[in-house]
């Protein structure tokens, strides 16, 4: 009797078969136009039309009016008459609510990540910090998309650490709304002359060194409040220039 031979016909585990991404046009679009508003690189209250959108990523414009849409949804961007969108405008209740918002879920993060983060964790945060001093050195206007980017680098290496996949979309969003009002805070920094936002980000490490969760979570809260914190009183004092100059 004849052994059986297995029918390898249907057999496709040994087949050098790379995987298939599922990623859509759709999905790069929003990905990119989440990137951009995340670095902040729209202007507060900044209108965005479809075809403008379309133009500058090379596509057409249903990706993008898809896109546009699921933005909107997660409060990103505000939806205009005519297939435009705009970005939600600066406001001091709209600030105040973010910043709440922010120190609560990323304070819980930050705790979180307080008792897992290792060696290797520590010495990319280091090595973020040291790229910072050197591009602040240079104080060349142009590092301002840099600088942005670093320090939502920063702070994200930090989150990751938290172990939490619910925590992590949520941080996620709260910057998507916050990129705009972070961008303009840096140019006013800049502008009144103060560079030195390093320390901050010094402070948040040595908590997480020694493994301090409150001190952790002070230092945090100090970093992320003083951009609005600075906004605010800058849109005060303008407005109660406008009310004494009428």
């Amino acid at each position: 009797m004849r052994p059986a031979v297995a029918d390898k016909s249907n057999d496709l585990s040994s087949a050098q078969l790379m995987p298939v991404g599922r990623e859509t046009v759709q999905d790069r679009v929003y990905s990119e136009l989440r990137r951009a508003l995340i670095g902040g690189m729209f202007e507060p209250s900044q209108v965005l039309t479809i075809r403008g959108l379309a133009d500058a990523l090379a596509t057409s414009t249903m990706p993008v009016r898809e896109a546009v849409g699921r933005l909107i949804t997660e409060k990103a961007l505000e939806a205009l008459p005519n297939r435009s969108a705009r970005v939600p405008p600066i406001t001091i209740e709209r600030m105040a609510d973010l910043l709440r918002t922010r120190i609560l879920i990323e304070g819980e993060a930050i705790a979180l990540a307080t008792e897992r983060m290792t060696g290797p964790d520590f010495a990319r945060i280091e090595a973020l910090l040291h790229e910072w001093d050197e591009m602040r050195a240079l104080k060349q206007p142009k590092d301002v998309d840099r600088e942005v980017t670093l320090n939502q680098t920063f702070h994200f290496e930090i989150y990751r650490s938290c172990g939490s996949s619910v925590l992590m979309p949520m941080i996620e969003s709260l910057w998507l709304q916050s990129g705009p009002c972070i961008r303009v805070a840096i140019y006013a920094f800049s502008e009144a002359g103060e560079v030195d936002t390093a320390q901050y980000h010094r402070r948040i490490v040595s908590a997480l060194a020694t493994k301090d969760v409150d001190a952790a979570r002070e230092a945090l809260a100090a970093d992320i409040s003083r951009p609005f914190e600075y906004l605010r009183s800058k849109m005060l004092a303008e407005e109660k220039l406008r009310e004494t100059s009428k």
